[in-house]
Formats: C-alpha cells, sequence, structure tokens
C-alpha cells in the first residue's frame, strides 16, 4: 500500500477550477483527498510530507507531437528514455507520431507500440496513426482499422498529403471516426532545396530560403477540405504570421480546426542560424543546430 503524500505551501494552479493559490494538497492511495490551507499530518507513520514552498503543483500536462523514434530509429530514442524524460517535466500524457521505421500503419505496428509503452514506458502514451500506408501520401492506411485498435488521431507527420484528393477522402474517413487529422502542411515544390527561413538572413550567408507560402497554401487547402467535410482538423507546428490569421477565421467561423506551436518558433528568429555572437561579428558563420522544418 503506497503511503500518503501530503504537499505543503505549494502554488496550485489549475485552469479547469480557476485555482490559482498557495496551499496544501493531501493525496491518499493515488487519489486527491483535499485541497486546503494548513492540512495537519496524520499521526500515521504511512504518510510523507513534502514542503513545497516555491514549487507549483498542477495537473499533469500533455504533449500532443512527441517523436517517440521506436521502432527504427532506437539510437536517437526509445519508448523509455521519452517517457522518462516528459515525467521529469511533468508530463504525465503523450501523444505519438508515427514517423517511425516501419511507421504506425498497421494493427501490428500499432500494437508493437503499445505494448512496448505499457511494459517500458513510465507515463500513459496515445499513438497517432498513419494517414497513408508508408507516409507516401499515395494511399490510404486502414483507418476503421487503426482506430480500432487504439489510434486517437492520423497524420504522416514529418510528411505532407500532397494529394487534395487523398486528403479529401482521409478527412471523411475521419469525420466518421470522431478522430482528428493532424497535418504536417508543406507545399513541397515551394521548399525544394531550401535550408532556412527566406529573408535577409539567408541572403547574407548565401542559402536558399524556405517561403511562409509553403506553409500558408496548405494550411488554406486543409481548411477549405474541413470546410468541405466538417472532420476534426489539426495543425501541426505553425511557424508563421498567414497561417496563424489562417486558423484564427477558421476557428471565428465555427469550423473544427485547432493548431498547435514549437517553444522554438516562439522564441527564436533565423537570426539563430548565424549562431548566438555571429550577428555582432563581420564574419559569417553557421549554427545547424538552428536547422529545423519548419524554419
Amino acid at each position: 500500500m503506497k503511503p500518503d503524500l501530503l504537499i505543503k505551501n505549494a502554488r496550485i494552479i489549475d485552469p479547469s477550477q480557476k485555482i490559482d493559490k498557495v496551499s496544501d494538497v493531501l493525496i491518499s492511495q493515488r487519489t486527491i483527498a483535499q485541497v486546503g490551507e494548513n492540512i495537519t499530518p496524520s499521526s500515521s507513520k504511512n504518510m510523507t510530507v513534502v514542503n513545497a514552498s516555491g514549487l507549483i503543483v498542477c495537473p499533469g500536462f500533455i504533449d500532443l507531437h512527441c517523436h517517440l523514434r521506436e521502432p527504427g530509429f532506437e539510437e536517437k530514442e526509445t519508448i523509455a528514455t521519452a517517457t522518462r524524460a516528459a515525467a521529469s517535466g511533468g508530463f504525465t500524457t503523450i501523444c505519438c507520431m508515427p514517423n517511425t521505421n516501419p511507421p504506425i500503419d498497421t494493427k501490428a505496428v500499432l500494437d508493437y507500440v503499445k505494448n512496448k509503452a505499457e511494459s517500458d514506458g513510465n507515463i500513459r502514451v496515445l499513438i497517432i496513426g498513419c494517414i497513408t500506408k508508408g507516409r507516401q501520401g499515395k494511399e490510404l492506411t486502414e483507418m476503421y482499422e487503426l482506430a480500432s485498435a487504439g489510434a486517437i488521431g492520423f497524420s504522416d507527420d514529418g510528411e505532407p498529403v500532397t494529394s487534395s484528393r487523398i486528403m479529401y477522402l482521409a478527412m471523411e474517413y475521419s469525420r466518421s471516426l470522431n478522430l482528428p487529422i493532424i497535418d504536417h502542411c508543406e507545399d513541397k515544390e515551394l521548399t525544394d532545396g531550401g535550408l532556412m527561413n527566406e529573408g535577409w538572413v539567408a541572403t547574407r550567408l548565401g542559402l536558399k530560403g524556405i517561403p511562409a507560402a509553403a506553409e500558408e497554401i496548405m494550411i488554406a487547402r486543409d481548411i477549405a477540405l474541413a470546410t468541405l467535410t466538417r472532420a476534426r482538423l489539426h495543425i501541426a507546428h505553425v511557424s508563421t504570421a498567414g497561417a496563424v490569421e489562417l486558423i484564427r477565421t477558421a476557428k471565428q467561423k465555427g469550423l473544427p480546426v485547432t493548431a498547435e506551436v514549437t517553444p522554438h518558433h516562439l522564441t527564436l528568429t533565423e537570426e539563430r542560424v548565424m549562431g548566438s555572437p555571429a550577428k555582432h561579428s563581420k564574419y559569417l558563420t553557421y549554427d545547424t543546430n538552428a536547422k529545423v522544418n519548419p524554419p
């Protein structure tokens, strides 16, 4: 039997209940039993008391877009290491993208990831299945079978679904399943050969740029198809102002469109490609650690 846990003097933040205050939390048998000020510890030896002054207690975070890399790319990450890192950061649920090798485009691969997450994982792992076989954008997966096996959405993450006809069909199926399509929006003809965001930094470094339109064109198409099908659409890693405006307008119209953004797109610009101190130097340098997609 796990000991009771009393967390004292924590800042408790729970937006769902509009709570933001310093208080105590009593957890008994893995259930929150009481939240309030000056909770008195019991005399039971089966209790752990933690002074959380200066710390925050909140519901577990959820990450909608994770690359667990297993199977196929275990040298980069595994389900065990990824879930351990997520737990350390306060995440209790993560959604794994299907850009593995083989990709999560069949029930067999989905079952493998599910079983691996249950045996090796430290937190809950929800699985996103592929939209198309092999993430090739040419033929739909057995979406009903993936959904029955536990997929919570569909994406070819890392690759766009270039064909509007294939995306239309995918949205029709996903709507009947009440599951979202999560799209990596990129016009490959516009991004071909591009290395970074199009602008003065790319010109100065002599690198081919990627225009914002490469993202915005595909988002506009997806929103048009979502309007037609009423399917749930989630836009991954939004990175341009034009994309934000398209999504804002779609939401104002009541369309089932949502979006996400990454920390580096909120905190960095293309100037980082020159390296931290380089922008103050007369010498040109390159920091390939700053190369991301979208740029």
